[in-house]
């Protein structure tokens, strides 16, 4: 990619963003209010959510790894479930997957 290349592209995606927040802006409060429009934003937010936790979880570039990632995932959802401080719960997920990975493992 040539460098006028690659300065269009970031100008263009640039231009994009910013007419996406300024349309975000220019919507009606009445179109956001709507019982239906809370329901679906905080869906899409779980479900991005989600798929961002199983990509880097369970994915290995275009493969599926199961690895120590896996039972960190795991000890975080367990920890969660018990409503363990949020630090805690990452240095339980960071403990259990740097011992399997000391044990051999992933």
């Amino acid at each position: 990619m040539t460098t006028a290349a690659l300065w269009t592209t970031v100008l263009v995606a640039s231009l994009a963003c910013f007419a996406l927040k300024l349309g975000g802006h220019l919507i009606p409060r009445s179109w956001l209010a709507s019982e239906r429009v809370s329901r679906v934003t905080t869906l899409v937010t779980v479900a991005l959510l989600v798929s961002l936790v199983v990509v880097q979880g369970f994915a290995d570039g275009r493969t599926l790894t199961v690895d120590a990632r896996v039972p960190a995932l795991a000890v975080a959802a367990l920890a969660l479930a018990l409503r363990a401080p949020f630090i805690v719960v990452v240095v339980l997920a960071a403990g259990t997957a740097a011992g399997l990975r000391a044990l051999g493992w992933g």
